[in-house]
């Protein structure tokens, strides 16, 4: 007769409903770690607004002033310690912080939205010109085309690009960024 001989002995650690694998634990602590990376990563008037444990919040908010390679991974992986240890709303943190990259993401589409008008316009695109005025009524089309013109004889004299960028933060203005 073996040492667990009572078929009983197993079946307690099986019919946990809270029971999680070690491997179950190790994706919910790598997901905090790279919350913790996350925030860290975060503007520091952000991190000031966030709900946090005082804690977490001082651990974040020093991560911002190192500057070493190694020393800022390792204060990752304390902060990352301290969401593991404190107790962390994950769910809430993990809506701000999706919140955060979603206003991000919009912001890089408008910008990139931008830069490609304006280079439409360097090559000469007149139709973009036109889609401009019909999507934002407000703009001078005559201002717009002189601007684009003034940019385009900058290009080809070689001169620094103060007409190019003057078209762009007009196009920014216009963009509403």
């Amino acid at each position: 007769m073996g040492q667990h001989d009572n078929e009983d002995d197993f079946d307690e650690y099986q019919d946990d409903d809270g029971y999680k694998s070690k491997s179950q634990l190790k994706r919910e602590m790598s997901e905090l770690q790279a919350m913790g990376e996350r925030l860290c990563s975060m503007p520091a008037e952000k991190i000031k607004a966030m709900d946090l444990p005082e804690a977490i919040r001082e651990a974040a908010l020093f991560a911002l002033t190192i500057k070493k390679y190694e020393a800022v991974r390792r204060h990752r992986q304390y902060v990352g310690k301290l969401m593991r240890a404190e107790e962390v709303d994950i769910d809430a943190l993990r809506q701000v912080l999706d919140s955060v990259d979603q206003k991000k993401r919009k912001y890089d589409e408008r910008f990139h939205r931008v830069e490609e008008w304006r280079d439409r316009l360097m090559a000469g695109d007149d139709a973009l010109v036109e889609e401009i005025v019909t999507i934002h009524p407000e703009v001078d089309r005559q201002h717009l085309r002189t601007l684009v013109r003034n940019a385009i004889i900058e290009r080809k004299a070689e001169k620094p690009p103060k007409a190019f960028r003057t078209l762009f933060k007009f196009l920014r203005k216009v963009a509403g960024h």
